[in-house]
């Protein structure tokens, strides 16, 4: 089995689990679950922000431990007074050691967007996401089918959340890309062998309708390569393990956007 076969085998017992001890109908009666929803795609597409979707992983399946003992109040802040667009919150314990727990406390001290990072395979943890109050979810198109997309869609709009797709190759998004979902993310790392090239978001770019919103994920490590994906039409870029690697991941983020809105000034001064 690969990585990716792993963690939905493992997902498919907790999610069954999760079932038993809350109940959709517990989930609904959460005090996030009327909130209105904040949009991805909008803050996403603001020009007085810089597009960077910064997330807290404290760990993943490639890089082993990363961050175990970060502070989500203090990194969450953190993030969006440096100027990230929105947040991406891991929420999966076992691989990636988050938790609902970490997606709970950034809503307690954010207004921005929150997308749930997570191995969606239920429609059961479309209800936590909203519960929990997330205003995105990732549906990887390698782990469900094109079916599965369409309805689980259907089930996050009707919750008024939106939905990131995430491909990739173009093979994927071919099979499932549905006119309904909201935004596409270009994950740069394969699955199986976890290599990592931006060229993968490059070669997408022109296979992703225009009027799409492109999110480029992982690799992103140089202000510089969100400049060139621009070029391409990409408007979102993830970004976890650059920053998360430092004690005070919100100040590697800050730096960051320092860098990418100092480039991007003297490109302009230049054209």
């Amino acid at each position: 089995m690969d990585i990716l076969e792993k963690i939905i085998a493992y997902k498919t017992e907790e999610v069954s689990d999760r079932k038993g001890l809350y109940p959709e109908k517990l989930l609904r009666k959460s005090i996030y679950y009327g909130t209105p929803v904040v949009s991805l795609k909008k803050y996403l597409t603001r020009e007085d922000k810089s597009g960077i979707i910064a997330e807290i992983k404290r760990k993943s399946p490639s890089k082993g431990v990363i961050n175990p003992y970060v502070s989500i109040e203090r990194t969450s802040i953190g993030y969006m007074q440096s100027g990230a667009s929105a947040l991406s919150i891991l929420t999966d314990h076992h691989f990636f050691g988050g938790s609902n727990a970490d997606l709970i406390e950034a809503r307690k001290f954010n207004f921005c967007p929150l997308l749930r990072k997570e191995f969606i395979i239920d429609p059961y943890q479309i209800v936590e996401a909203k519960s929990i109050g997330a205003d995105a979810i990732l549906l990887i198109a390698a782990a469900i089918t094109p079916e599965q997309v369409k309805e689980y869609t259907e089930v996050a709009h009707d919750l008024g959340l939106e939905v990131l797709l995430e491909v990739h190759g173009q093979d994927e998004f071919e099979s499932h890309w549905q006119e309904k979902i909201d935004l596409v993310g270009v994950n740069n790392r394969n699955l199986k062998t976890f290599e990592v090239t931006i060229d993968t978001s490059i070669d997408m770019a022109s296979i992703i309708p225009s009027e799409v919103v492109k999110i480029s994920e992982s690799g992103i490590s140089d202000p510089k390569t969100i400049v060139k994906l621009k070029q391409y039409g990409y408007q979102g870029f993830l970004i976890g393990e650059t920053f998360m690697k430092h004690s005070r991941p919100e100040r590697a983020c800050a730096t960051f956007i320092e860098e990418l809105l100092q480039i991007e000034g003297e490109t302009s001064e230049v054209s």
